[in-house]
């Protein structure tokens, strides 16, 4: 991309005011906002900046980070200025993601497969991180957190509100969904927890999946 079309990227995606004023407040707090605090200061519903925060992540404009903590619960998902445009490149690791998971859709064991891919992922997340205290949910909330999800638990529910693979989930689904679905099974899984992911809501709300979570069954 070069300097040209990335400032000009860049102006499309200020153009509207409420990202731009995302950006102003973000550049006046060195150590970072949530999204519960810019929504309090813009006067917008914390889902409607996660919405805008999203479209800014995508532009490099924006980054993400958990909040550390020394304390037991889930961090604070504290965002702070970036630099980095999307470039050509993006697009066509996208293009090549899409025809992936269309090939994945067609076999018969595909989704089985997507599953355990998932699983191991969460596995190896777990597996390559310190753990920390609070329990097996709120490590994973961390990991979820960690990987752009901006997750939050209530109960035996994980939701999601935002996807980093939103585009290629809205098309295949049944690929990039149940990827997800194991990532979180395998994690909870290495941790130790007796929970699983009994159900993935898939966008019940824009932008906004939900993993419901219930005992793993006996032998599983």
């Amino acid at each position: 991309m070069t300097l040209q079309a990335a400032d000009a990227a860049r102006q499309r995606v200020l153009a509207d005011e409420r990202r731009a004023r995302i950006v102003a407040e973000l550049d006046a707090e060195p150590g970072g906002l949530d999204a519960s605090e810019l929504g309090r200061r813009l006067g917008l519903h914390a889902n409607t900046i996660r919405w805008h925060l999203g479209i800014l992540g995508d532009a490099g404009l924006v980054s993400s980070k958990p909040e550390t903590r020394s304390t037991p619960g889930r961090p604070r998902i504290l965002y702070r200025p970036g630099t980095r445009l999307r470039s050509a490149e993006n697009d066509e690791y996208r293009l090549l993601a899409s025809v992936l998971a269309d090939t994945l859709s067609r076999e018969d064991r595909g989704v089985d497969a997507c599953e355990q891919a998932g699983r191991a992922w969460g596995a190896d997340l777990v597996g390559g991180r310190e753990r920390c205290s609070g329990t097996e949910v709120e490590q994973v909330v961390g990991l979820l957190a960690a990987q752009g999800f901006e997750p939050e638990a209530d109960q035996l529910a994980i939701t999601m509100h935002r996807c980093p693979f939103h585009d290629l989930a809205e098309v295949a689904p049944e690929i990039v969904c149940t990827v997800h679905r194991g990532l979180i099974s395998g994690a909870l899984e290495e941790l130790g927890s007796p929970l699983t992911v009994a159900a993935l809501d898939v966008f019940p709300r824009p932008n906004v999946c939900v993993a419901r979570l219930a005992p793993r069954p006996l032998g599983a």
